[in-house]
C-alpha cells in the first residue's frame, strides 16, 4: 500500500503507450489533477517555467538544481499567468491558457493531487519518486503496437536527444549507443527507430521493476482487455477510490461501440475500443516489419511479453 495519499502520481513510459488513457482514467475520480506533459519541448511556461531542451530529459541528483525549483512550483499548483501571456501566440494557446489555469485552482481549491501526465519523464522516474515523492505508474505497450502507432503517424525519433544526455548514457543507455548512432544514418527508418527506443526504455524500466518495486509497471493490453478489474487495481495501490463514476469513466472509454483507433487528427483520444485496438499493429504493419522489431526488441521484450503474443 501506499505510505500516504497525498502523494503526487506520475504516469509515464513511452509516448504512444496509453499513458494519456491511464491518466484521464485516474483523474476521473476528481481525486487528482491532471497536468499533460510538463516535460514535453513545447510545454506551456504558464506551467513549467523551466525549459526544456530534449525529449525524454533525463533528471538526477547530480542536474536537479535546473528543475527542481520549477517543478514544486508545478506541484503546488503555481500558475505563471503572466510568462504565459508573453508566451501566446494564437487564440488556441489563449484557450489553453484558460484550460491550464482552471485546472491549477482547482487542485489548489480542493486539495487534489497532482497527476503528471508525461512519457517523457521515464528516465527520471526514480528521481521524481525519490525528491518529489511521487507514485509512479509506467505504462508497457508491445514493441510492435509501438512501432505501428509511430509508422501510422509518421513520427520519426532524433537519437540525438539521448544521445547528447551525458549522465542518461552513463546511467542507463549505454548499451545502446552503437544502435542509436547508427539510425542516426537512417532518419526516415521510423521503425528501426520505434524498436531501438522502444528497447532502450523498457531495458530501463526493466530494472527499476527490480530497483523499485513499488512502482506501478502495467501492459497497455491487460488494461484494454480486463479495464474494470485492472483500473480498479490501480485505484487501490494509489490509495484512491474506485467510485461508481471512475466505473462509469473506464467503460465509456473502452466500450466496444467506440472506434478501434483515434483518428490521425485526435491522435490523444481516449474513446476506444480499447480490445480491437489491441490487434491494429497485424493489420498495419508486414510481416518483414514485425519480423524486424521482434529480432530487434526480444531481448528486452521477452521480460513483458511471451512468444505467442507476437502471432
Amino acid at each position: 500500500m501506499p505510505r500516504h495519499n497525498r502523494s503526487p502520481i506520475l504516469v509515464t513510459g513511452a509516448h504512444r503507450s496509453g499513458t494519456t488513457w491511464v491518466g484521464r482514467m485516474l483523474v476521473a475520480g476528481g481525486e487528482a489533477a491532471y497536468i499533460s506533459e510538463p516535460l514535453n519541448r513545447f510545454h506551456r511556461p504558464g506551467v513549467l517555467l523551466v525549459p526544456v531542451n530534449r525529449w525524454y530529459p533525463y533528471i538526477c541528483a547530480e542536474n536537479q538544481a535546473e528543475y527542481l525549483s520549477g517543478l514544486r512550483q508545478m506541484l503546488q499548483f503555481r500558475y505563471h499567468a503572466w510568462a504565459e501571456m508573453r508566451s501566446l501566440r494564437s487564440f488556441k494557446d489563449l484557450l489553453r491558457m484558460g484550460r491550464d489555469a482552471s485546472i491549477f485552482a482547482r487542485g489548489r481549491l480542493h486539495r487534489q493531487r497532482p497527476l503528471l501526465k508525461d512519457p517523457f519523464a521515464v528516465f527520471s522516474a526514480p528521481w521524481f519518486a525519490h525528491v518529489l515523492d511521487c507514485q509512479v505508474v509506467i505504462t508497457v505497450r508491445h514493441p510492435a503496437g509501438f512501432a505501428s502507432s509511430l509508422k501510422r503517424l509518421g513520427w520519426p525519433f532524433d537519437f540525438h536527444d539521448l544521445l547528447d544526455q551525458p549522465l542518461l548514457m552513463r546511467d542507463w543507455l549505454q548499451p545502446y549507443r552503437e544502435e542509436m548512432q547508427a539510425m542516426l544514418q537512417s532518419p526516415d527508418d521510423i521503425i528501426g527507430q520505434s524498436a531501438i527506443l522502444w528497447k532502450a526504455i523498457y531495458h530501463t524500466v526493466d530494472c527499476f521493476q527490480e530497483r523499485y518495486p513499488q512502482f506501478q509497471v502495467v501492459r497497455h493490453e491487460d488494461l484494454s482487455l480486463e479495464p474494470v478489474p485492472g483500473f480498479r487495481t490501480l485505484y487501490a495501490n494509489l490509495g484512491m477510490q474506485f467510485t461508481p463514476v471512475v466505473e462509469q469513466s473506464v467503460l465509456r472509454s473502452s466500450s466496444t461501440e467506440n472506434p478501434a483507433e483515434s483518428s490521425v487528427s485526435d491522435r490523444y483520444a481516449t474513446q476506444i475500443n480499447s480490445r480491437a485496438s489491441m490487434d491494429n499493429w497485424k493489420r498495419r504493419l508486414t510481416s518483414q516489419e514485425i519480423e524486424r522489431v521482434y529480432e530487434l526488441t526480444r531481448d528486452v521484450a521477452k521480460q513483458f511479453y511471451s512468444e505467442d503474443e507476437w502471432e
